[in-house]
């Protein structure tokens, strides 16, 4: 698939696609350094031993602090900040969820005292 055709693609899908994408590459990178024992500094690994590439699923979770650099090109998954981001997920899925369930009960209200 050429690039223009993939981003379309991804444009397509709507953004709680693009979430649960995002969501997905990130656990499986995750995964990969729990498998790979690289989760202290002292058992830190190059992304090549744990099978992996600089990619934008690595890069985000290296801006997040949930992949640390003790050394160049040797890393590691902070568990502490990865359950802390992985909480804050929750917590805005969940405001975001109360706020819509709020403006749906402010409509159906609406249209009962109208009605």
């Amino acid at each position: 698939m050429a690039r223009k055709d993939r981003t379309e693609h991804v444009f397509s899908m709507g953004a709680p696609a693009i979430a649960a994408v995002i969501r997905r590459k990130e656990r499986e990178v995750v995964d990969d350094f729990r498998r790979g024992g690289a989760t202290s500094p002292n058992n830190a690994r190059s992304l090549a031993d744990l099978g992996l590439e600089d990619s934008w699923p690595v890069r985000r979770l290296q801006r997040r602090a949930v992949i640390r650099e003790p050394q160049p090109g040797i890393m590691y998954l902070d568990e502490e900040v990865w359950q802390a981001v992985r909480r804050t997920r929750r917590r805005v899925a969940l405001a975001f969820g109360a706020i819509i369930l709020l403006l749906a009960f402010g409509i159906w209200i609406g249209f009962i005292t109208l009605g």
